[in-house]
């Protein structure tokens, strides 16, 4: 297909999403969705032995299920400024036999509402395998570096001593709260049905004259066709808006994941502690050639934003909503939905290409833990001072004292930590002179972070990734 360089291009689809994301929800797929359900529609009635309905008329528009003249569909829109009559219209000059009962009793949600349902449920299924292959990459990394000793922060300063697997635990919980909320949302979704103009069932009561368990069984039939366990009991013309808020809520809940992740990789790669995936011909910057930038994590911020934000439309729609149903909400779900899908489906694609390829440096990490360590080890040096019959009034404010000084040799003079030989030569602590470089060992300043990757990758993440295992997938080749 010839590329187009003189219109606006969605870079949704150009550069982040997957193909099969963007042919989910492309025009061909959502008006495909529309025939299939008017087929559906027709067979139910008949399957119900509405008479006005034959299986020659359904067998002629499945014939033409997937032959859509959109030239025609475009002509007959110009004049209607409808788009779902046009494609009626146009289907309907098709199959000329079936046109008398082509959309009988429905009215525009039927068409409309479902097949958002339809298209964000199996959107759902993609983001389901995008997101088993993270927890899976995730917990790799996790098990790979249960052990690897690094300094720990808060408000971004040195705080205590963890290991890399713990952190990355950290990531990987997020992620996996995700997916315990997509399964909910999955497992509640249900179809619009056949409502009618208003949601009373008024016109297939009409049809079937008055036979209620008819009625009922042909919104069960289709549902059913179109691979539903069941349809909202109460809508009005349209489902209501609230379903959209919270499943685009669980798509800002993934950006949110991805945006903390990200942010922690770019701060790590600073620290040159960890880092994404850099190819052998990668550029950094146009003007600095030695630069490696953190270009996906950062392309994962702003997509997760663009996410978090889009959560916001179907919130306002819902909330705006009158009665039974007004018509401000189209044109923005035309673009919402889709597009919110598009980034998330975007940004863990490139979760899943920088968890893959994450590289630590244990060399840096390790010099930095050295660096750190006899702050951090303060506290423990006091308590077995004191416990030597020291006092703790007069150590704390040695200790205070020196780790001060030496701070200030680190920032000003660039010198090494050398908090550890003050201390030593301090007559204050003496008595545990002998015991100071026992009492520098990292392992002993991680507490149980080995012990909690384990239980927590063993207890929470395997049983997943167990029921999971046949939709985890390799990384997905980027385009840029």
């Amino acid at each position: 297909m010839q590329e187009r360089h003189d219109t606006y291009q969605n870079p949704l689809v150009d550069r982040y999403a997957s193909l099969e994301m963007a042919h989910l929800f492309s025009d061909k797929r959502r008006h495909i969705l529309w025939r299939k359900l008017w087929i559906a529609l027709a067979e139910a009635e008949h399957e119900l032995g509405l008479p006005m309905v034959s299986r020659a008329q359904i067998e002629e528009m499945r014939q033409h299920e997937e032959n859509i003249d959109y030239d025609k569909v475009r002509e007959i829109e110009s004049r209607l400024r409808h788009d779902v009559m046009a494609h009626l219209q146009a289907f309907s000059l098709q199959c000329p036999k079936a046109k008398p009962i082509i959309h009988l009793g429905a009215t525009s949600a039927f068409v409309l509402d479902n097949t958002d349902l339809i298209l964000m449920r199996d959107g759902l299924e993609i983001l389901r395998r995008r997101l088993a292959s993270v927890l899976s990459t995730l917990a790799q990394q996790a098990k790979k570096h249960q052990h690897l000793i690094t300094v720990a922060f808060t408000h971004y300063q040195p705080a205590q001593l963890t290991t890399v697997g713990k952190r990355v635990c950290l990531w990987l919980q997020d992620f996996l709260l995700d997916m315990e909320d997509l399964e909910y949302r999955l497992e509640r979704l249900r179809f619009q049905g056949a409502k009618g103009a208003t949601g009373t069932q008024a016109s297939f009561m009409a049809l079937f004259e008055g036979d209620e368990e008819k009625v009922k069984r042909l919104e069960e039939l289709v549902a059913q066709k179109m691979g539903f366990k069941g349809s909202y009991p109460i809508t009005g013309q349209t489902y209501t808006r609230k379903v959209d808020s919270q499943v685009l809520c669980l798509l800002a809940g993934i950006g949110q994941s991805a945006h903390k992740f990200s942010n922690d990789i770019r701060l790590l790669q600073n620290l040159q502690e960890m880092e994404e995936p850099f190819e052998a011909e990668q550029v950094g910057s146009s003007a600095m050639p030695h630069k490696r930038n953190p270009v996906m994590s950062e392309r994962i911020a702003g997509l997760a934003r663009f996410v978090i934000c889009g959560s916001l439309n179907p919130a306002f729609n819902a909330a705006g909503q009158w009665f039974e149903r007004t018509l401000d909400d189209s044109a923005n779900r035309r673009l919402a939905i889709p597009e919110t899908f598009l980034a998330t489906e975007g940004l863990l694609n490139l979760v899943h290409n920088v968890a893959a390829g994450l590289r630590a440096y244990p060399k840096v990490i390790e010099r930095r833990v050295r660096q750190e360590l006899p702050f951090l080890a303060t506290e423990r040096i006091l308590m077995e001072a004191t416990k030597a019959d020291g006092d703790r009034q007069l150590l704390h404010e040695r200790l205070r004292v020196h780790a001060m000084e030496s701070a200030r040799l680190v920032k000003e003079e660039g010198r090494d930590n050398d908090l550890l030989e003050r201390i030593a030569s301090d007559p204050s602590f003496s008595s545990i002179k002998t015991q100071l470089p026992s009492l520098l060992n990292p392992r002993d300043f991680v507490g149980r972070a080995p012990q909690q990757v384990e239980e927590f990758l063993k207890e929470r993440v395997a049983p997943l990734l167990e029921r999971y295992k046949s939709l985890i997938e390799e990384p997905i080749k980027l385009s840029v």
